[in-house]
């Protein structure tokens, strides 16, 4: 499980000063990218090296709470399974303790050309360190 922390700016907000709902999706995007990172995978290293890149495929957003301007938000991430071509994460954020939202992640694995491809097995090495905490 990989924690990110993120402030709400003002660009991230409607008029009212609440998050707008598809910037919680930008938020866990960042949490999956340093959750890899930490891994030692980064996104530009998997396009160069790999040819490959991750797709969203699908997403199951529960909205519980909405966040605020200059709100400090948790992102919580953890990798569920890395088989195949596709990667499931669960993410939440939190505002402090409190639970804001709540998502099911599905990521493709696909070459720079846009096919599907099998995560590489330096991926899913990497990925098993994660899966067995």
């Amino acid at each position: 499980m990989h924690d990110f922390d993120v402030r709400v700016y003002y660009e991230d907000t409607d008029a009212g000063g609440v998050v707008y709902h598809s910037n919680y999706l930008n938020f866990m995007e960042r949490g999956r990218t340093e959750s890899l990172r930490e891994l030692g995978l980064s996104n530009s290293g998997l396009t160069q090296d790999e040819d490959m890149i991750f797709a969203l495929t699908r997403t199951d957003v529960r909205y519980r709470r909405p966040a605020l301007l200059d709100d400090l938000l948790t992102v919580r991430s953890k990798l569920l399974t890395a088989k195949g071509a596709k990667m499931e994460f669960q993410q939440s954020i939190y505002r402090g303790e409190e639970l804001l939202v709540e998502a099911d992640i599905t990521l493709a694995c696909i070459s720079t050309a846009g096919k599907p491809k099998r995560i590489p097995e330096v991926v899913l090495e990497r990925c098993k360190q994660e899966l067995e905490i």
